[in-house]
């Protein structure tokens, strides 16, 4: 589906990806892993088509990447990047208008799951709020490549099970899906290949299980092994 060939992006003097390569295949959930400043949303806004790479290439389908190809990414940021005078079903119809493979009744019954309210608004909403708002206004586009950039910061223990819930249950077997997160064990028990990034370059990727086969530990030893 979407192919990375030894992708490089520079900020002047600052090297935030580094000759990474790497395959979305449908089907999979993929964890992106490293600390805050490894390249994870950087590379994220290349796939998504809202930055360029320095070298390197991204092909969907076997060609180079077009324009044409944002259609198919559903894009989650960390940043907050609504309207604050919104609320909650203003921004579903914001979505509306914007993408055509925006489901207001998925919206809707997302929503209703994450418990908020359609009638709130953006600008009282708590750090955890919006992000469950995030996280219900992405899932609700019927894209290919589904990119959510750490999608559980702010939310409290108890509501990240039904967040990674909601995700895994709205996943289709067409699309592909990358999570970034430093929470590894929160994606342990639900993600198929793990990539993990130092410094802009990946310096570990292969499907969960052979990892853990491999490397003789689970998922998070492996991130606490290369981190530490």
């Amino acid at each position: 589906m979407v192919k990375c060939e030894n992708l490089v992006k520079k900020y002047r003097s600052t090297t935030a990806v580094n000759d990474l390569s790497l395959e979305l295949k449908p089907g999979k959930i993929y964890a992106l892993l490293g600390p805050n400043g490894s390249g994870k949303s950087t590379w994220m806004k290349m796939v998504a088509g809202l930055t360029s790479p320095t070298t390197g290439r991204i092909l969907f389908d076997g060609n180079p990447q077009t324009w044409r190809d944002k259609a198919q990414v559903a894009y989650m940021p960390t940043e907050p990047c609504y309207f604050p005078y919104m609320t909650c079903m203003d921004l579903g119809k914001y979505f509306q208008d914007f993408f055509e493979d925006f489901d207001m009744q998925q919206f809707l019954h997302l929503l209703d799951m994450m418990e908020l309210n359609p009638k709130q608004r953006i600008r009282v909403l708590s750090s955890g709020m919006m992000a469950k708002l995030k996280i219900s206004a992405t899932l609700s586009r019927k894209a290919r490549v589904i990119l959510l950039d750490e999608p559980l910061n702010g939310i409290d223990i108890i509501a990240r099970d039904r967040v990674v819930e909601t995700i895994t249950g709205h996943i289709s077997e067409d699309s592909a899906v990358v999570i970034s997160s430093h929470l590894v064990d929160e994606l342990e028990k639900i993600v198929d290949y793990a990539i993990y990034m130092k410094n802009g370059t990946c310096v570990l990727q292969g499907e969960a299980e052979a990892l853990r086969q491999q490397e003789d530990k689970s998922l998070v030893d492996i991130y606490r092994e290369i981190y530490a």
